[in-house]
């Protein structure tokens, strides 16, 4: 079993699941990184929590930023990172399908990711061949396990950046699993 870990950073407003950007990690040590150049802009700027916790994090233009992004932009449209969203979907199923037939998706409360994740591709039942229906998650597992929030390794940086918190939720996946087996 080839485990894949990710995280998506997303707007949602108890209706809609809007991405903004995916990080994932293979147990093959590929990783994939990629924000949607199509996310709804004009609403997340009016998302204080987003503003301040998930945009800094996206990536920014080099040298004078007065001169080759207005303040009004989120990210660097050009920086290979920004993609449209058939891109991403593309690529990230061809990430998944890399890994081989078996592969499972972990996630940190990952259902509303898994959602996001599969909207990439329109309703669930379009999941291209080769993508979990369902994602594996970390809460469930320390619960089921015995453990506590606290008990678990903390993330030291990058927290709401997708690709370093794929990066944490791998480590905490394999720190689960040691318990695991010795238990």
């Amino acid at each position: 079993m080839t485990a894949i870990d990710y995280d998506l950073e997303f707007l949602e407003d108890g209706r809609t699941i809007e991405l903004i950007s995916i990080g994932m990690v293979c147990d093959d040590g590929r990783e994939y990184y990629a924000v949607n150049r199509d996310m709804p802009v004009r609403r997340i700027r009016k998302h204080k929590w987003l503003m301040e916790n998930v945009v800094p994090h996206l990536p920014k233009g080099h040298g004078d930023q007065r001169i080759h992004m207005p303040k009004r932009w989120l990210f660097h449209y050009a920086d290979h990172r920004v993609k449209h969203r058939k891109t991403i979907a593309n690529e990230v199923a061809e990430f998944i399908r890399a890994a081989g037939p078996d592969v499972e998706l972990w996630a940190n409360y990952g259902a509303y990711d898994h959602v996001a994740l599969a909207q990439l591709w329109g309703p669930m039942i379009a999941l291209p061949d080769g993508v979990p229906m369902f994602t594996h998650d970390i809460q469930q597992e320390r619960a089921r396990l015995g453990l506590a929030w606290n008990d678990l390794p903390q993330q030291e940086s990058g927290e709401h950046n997708a690709l370093a918190d794929a990066r944490h939720n791998q480590t905490v996946r394999r720190w689960l699993a040691e318990r695991a087996q010795s238990a």
